[in-house]
Order: C-alpha cells, then sequence, then structure tokens
C-alpha cells in the first residue's frame, strides 16, 4: 500500500519545507503547492488522504479551495492552519465539512499523529487493523455474547480499559449482522469541540448559526440504516447527554436550526473506560440514559488477562502491517514472543499493535526479535506475574507495581519530561498525572 499522500497548500516557503520534510521523514508523501490558483489545479489529477491548508493564501483563501473539492470531488479529511486572529472562521469551516484546525504556532509532533490517526482510521475502515478478537478463555464468552448482540438491533454498551479494542469489538458487532453493508461512523465523544459537537452529531441548516453558509449532514445522519460507535460516551457533556436520550427514546432528532424531524435509522453501540454507575451516582452522568445504554453491556478484558492471545495477536497485526508496506512475510523470533508474554502491557491491544507497526517498518530483517518490539529494554514483571518466579501479593499489586516501573522508567529515560513521557508511554497526560499522583510519584 503506496504511503499516504497529503496536498499541503502554505505559501510560507520556510514553513511549508519544514513541514515537507517533517512529513516526509515520517514516511507521507506530500504535494505542496503555494497558491489557491495552484491547488485548485492540482486536485482534478490527485487523491489526497489528506488536504492540509492555510486559511489565508495570496491569491484567496483555503476556504474556496475546500468548496471546490468537496462540491467536486467529494469529502477528504481538511485540516486548516490559521492564526489566533481567524480562528472563529475555522470554527465555522470544521461546522461545514473540514476535519479540523490546528493555531500557529502548532506542535508538529501532535500534528503528525492527528496524521497518523486519520490514516489509520481510514485503512481500519478499508479492510480491518489485523487485531481478531481473540480465542483465550478470557475472550470466548466475549466474541460469542458480541455475534448473539450482532444479531439484534438493542444498544450495546462495551466497556474495558484504554486500548483494550473496544472499537474492534465495535466492528465486530457490526460486521457479523444485517448492517455489515451499512456505514460504520465512529465518533470519540472527548475529541469533539465543545463548540462543534451539537452539529456534528445532529447537523446544521443553512443559516442556523453565524457562519452556517450550507446545510450539514450531522454523523446520526452519515451513520444511515449502519452502525453509530459512540466512543468514549462518558465524555458526553450533559446538554447533549439529555439530547441523545430524547433520540433513543423516540428514534427521531432534528438538524440544527430545522423544522423537521428526522429518522434515526443507525444501530448504536457505545464505549467507555470509566465507571459509568458511579458518574450516574456523582451527577455527572444522566441515569436514564445509561439505562438507555445498558441494555447489552460486554467487559472487554485487558491484555494482560488473556495471554493465550498474544501471539496470534502478534502475527496477525504483522501481516497486516506487512501488507500496508508492501513487505515480504515476516515471522517472530521466540525471544519476541517471550518478551510479549513478559510485558505488563498497560497499553492493551493498542500498544500492542503500535509496537508490532514500528517493528514491522523498522526492523532491519524479515524475522522481529524483542529488541525489536521493545527497544527500551524487556519488562519481566508479567513472566513473574505468569508463574515464572515467586511472587508476594495480588494480581492487582503486581500490575500497579509494573505499571509504576514503567512510569519510572520512563520519566528517567525523558529526563522528567511528562510530555515525553507520556508519549513514550503511549497515553495521555492527563493519564500519566492520575497515575503519577497515585502511585506517589514527583519529578
Amino acid at each position: 500500500m503506496p504511503d499516504p499522500l497529503i496536498l499541503m497548500i502554505e505559501d510560507d516557503a520556510t514553513l511549508g519545507a519544514s513541514l515537507q520534510q517533517r512529513l516526509e521523514l515520517e514516511d507521507f508523501r506530500v504535494r505542496w503547492v503555494r497558491s489557491a490558483r495552484e491547488a485548485r489545479a492540482a486536485l482534478p489529477g490527485t487523491q489526497p488522504s489528506i488536504i492540509l491548508s492555510d486559511i489565508r493564501l495570496p491569491d484567496g483563501d483555503g476556504e474556496s479551495v475546500m468548496r471546490s473539492h468537496f462540491e467536486n470531488f467529494g469529502l477528504v479529511p481538511t485540516i486548516f492552519m490559521t492564526a489566533y486572529g481567524d480562528i472563529e472562521q475555522a470554527v465555522r469551516l470544521v461546522r461545514e465539512g473540514a476535519l479540523d484546525y490546528v493555531t500557529k504556532p502548532f506542535d508538529l509532533d501532535q500534528l503528525v499523529e492527528r496524521f497518523r490517526d486519520i490514516v489509520r482510521r481510514s485503512r481500519a475502515d478499508a479492510g480491518g487493523t489485523g487485531a481478531p478478537l481473540g480465542r483465550s478463555a478470557a475472550m470466548r464468552p466475549v466474541a460469542e455474547m458480541l455475534s448473539r448482540a450482532a444479531g439484534v438491533a438493542l444498544p450495546v454498551l462495551l466497556l474495558g480499559e484504554t486500548g483494550s479494542g473496544k472499537e474492534v469489538a465495535a466492528r465486530h458487532v457490526h460486521d457479523s449482522g444485517p448492517r455489515a453493508g451499512q456505514p460504520f461512523v465512529p465518533v470519540n465523544c472527548g475529541a469533539m469541540p465543545a463548540e462543534l459537537a451539537d452539529s456534528m452529531l445532529f447537523g446544521h441548516e443553512r443559516g442556523a448559526f453565524t457562519g452556517a453558509a450550507g446545510a450539514h449532514r450531522g454523523l446520526m445522519e452519515e451513520a444511515g440504516e449502519g452502525t453509530l460507535f459512540l466512543d468514549e460516551i462518558g465524555d458526553l457533556p450533559l446538554p447533549l447527554q439529555v439530547k441523545l436520550l430524547r433520540v433513543l427514546e423516540t428514534r427521531r432528532f432534528r438538524r440544527l436550526g430545522s423544522a423537521e424531524d428526522r429518522d434515526f435509522r443507525a444501530r448504536l453501540v457505545c464505549a467507555t473506560n470509566q465507571d459509568l454507575e458511579r458518574m450516574v451516582a456523582d451527577g455527572t452522568f444522566r441515569e436514564d440514559l445509561w439505562f438507555r445504554i445498558n441494555v447489552i453491556t460486554c467487559r472487554l478484558p485487558p491484555l494482560r488477562e488473556r495471554p493465550e492471545d498474544i501471539a496470534d495477536l502478534l502475527e496477525s497485526i504483522a501481516a497486516a502491517a506487512a501488507r500496508e508496506n508492501s513487505l515480504p512475510g515476516i515471522a517472530f523470533d521466540p525471544s519476541a514472543v517471550d518478551a510479549a508474554l513478559a510485558h505488563a502491557w498497560p497499553g492493551n491491544i493498542r500498544e500492542l499493535i503500535n509496537r508490532v507497526q514500528r517493528a514491522v517498518a523498522l526492523g532491519a530483517g524479515r524475522t522481529i526479535a524483542a529488541a525489536d518490539l521493545f527497544p527500551e529494554g524487556v519488562d519481566t514483571g508479567r513472566r513473574a506475574a505468569l508463574g515464572g518466579d515467586a511472587i508476594d501479593g495480588s494480581l492487582s499489586d503486581i500490575r500497579e507495581a509494573a505499571e509504576r516501573r514503567h512510569i519510572l522508567a520512563a520519566l528517567a529515560r525523558t529526563g522528567g519530561s511528562t510530555k515525553e513521557a507520556a508519549d513514550l508511554l503511549q497515553v495521555s497526560r492527563t493519564t500519566l498525572w492520575e497515575k503519577m499522583r497515585r502511585y506517589g510519584i514527583e519529578v
């Protein structure tokens, strides 16, 4: 599979050259144009995976380019670069179909990760991530329940730690049932900008608010008769919880600014790593909504509780990564499998996918060794927990000790930088701070 193509529209020579150099180092192809005219000329013969555009251009603006492209070639993930004074315009563009905006000066590392996430989701939509549900004793009842749930239209609630495969499970429900040929629309409730969330979910009509120059279909409408997957449902603001409850009760919704009700025909699947029952008690999640979505509930076990699946996951994810990079078959040295079994997997399947994809892309040969998977060193805490050495304490104690050790090692390696340590551990800084507070770690 070829590297994803980014069409970059930027007239600043210094910034454009810097962005192109970094993006190409990250295995993106870049088509760099410097004006609205050049962009319009390039688009008919270009099929970009992503458009990255400045709002202000010497002969117009990125808004006109986006409108022209969307009208003639359909939606493409579009991110605008904007100065602080143009934020209002950028928000309006997102309401009209752009994916996001970044304010100059922006964090290039975060932008690269945003691009990677767009590509990962696009490839997952096209054919799966290579991460099956698993055949372990812990996953067999989960797979059976999800397969049964696929045949009915009731809401499904997926619970589990971050990275435990909740979106993979949601796609399994979708692909295993009668809606498989319909759209699967994933929504991260925690990532929706507050000022755009209403419009993103329900859509809006022309003139519904300042800057709404045209009608916009919301994600509920895009899902059609397929599946609407609300990930991180616990992060949905209370006003939107009320609106979602109404949709589930009536199976009807309205675009912003419309007097016409529309049918909600999709199947709803929700997921969270939070304790919704506790949030109900705290008043941060509506009890009536919880009752509505808590019909078929499935808890996904963390990867550390399903070691029998690790070898299969390694092989399937490596095979998918090799296909994406047009590489020959990949094998695992026994030391790599042993190291994977010894690892505590605080990031669960998401961490495993990231490690395998990196090993496939950067490995020197066709065989992946332990050092390719764990360049920072192998964790032996997992092997001890599985019975390789005598241990004291509960499984929870062992897990927390492994997490604490991982955090201390990451902080040591990054010189105490919580941002870099969070990136290394593949968690958000908020999650890292919370765990540091829990384990009494100070920097």
